[in-house]
């Protein structure tokens, strides 16, 4: 099951859109596609989770949280987790890369995935990064 919620009140988000990107992008990332919910949240809802979550300061774009699925939850369906995004930063991020905010979502979705299927840019030594380009390119991003 792929869900996708808006907690957030400053950007439109057409979540039926970003829950079929999300769909298309299980089914290139190697996750047994299995569903995910995506999460839109503001600054203020992020920078919390930040600091509750990984004790840092501040905001940050893309957060995910694995799921830890017990049995009798997985007849619901098996999900990957949660990819939390803060809008605000993902406005700003766009604007300084030269993306439209879509593209720019949609990238922060394929890396929350990545993410939750295990991988760590900070200790993989490129892997990551390097498979998240080439699944760019397949996804047309």
């Amino acid at each position: 099951m792929i869900e996708v919620v808006n907690r957030q009140r400053k950007v439109t988000i057409d979540c039926e859109r970003w829950r079929a990107f999300a769909a298309k992008a299980l089914k290139v990332v190697p996750a047994g596609g299995v569903g995910v919910t995506v999460a839109f949240v503001s600054d203020r809802a992020m920078r919390e989770l930040n600091r509750r979550w990984r004790g840092k300061r501040g905001t940050t774009d893309v957060l995910s949280f694995p799921a830890e699925q017990d049995e009798f939850e997985k007849v619901e369906g098996e999900t990957l987790g949660d990819v939390v995004i803060s809008v605000e930063q993902a406005a700003r991020q766009a604007k300084e890369h030269g993306l439209e905010f879509d593209e720019e979502v949609a990238q922060l979705i394929l890396h929350g995935i990545l993410h939750l299927c295990g991988y760590d840019h900070e200790t993989d030594d490129g892997e990551m990064n390097r498979l998240e380009l080439t699944l760019r390119r397949r996804l047309g991003i």
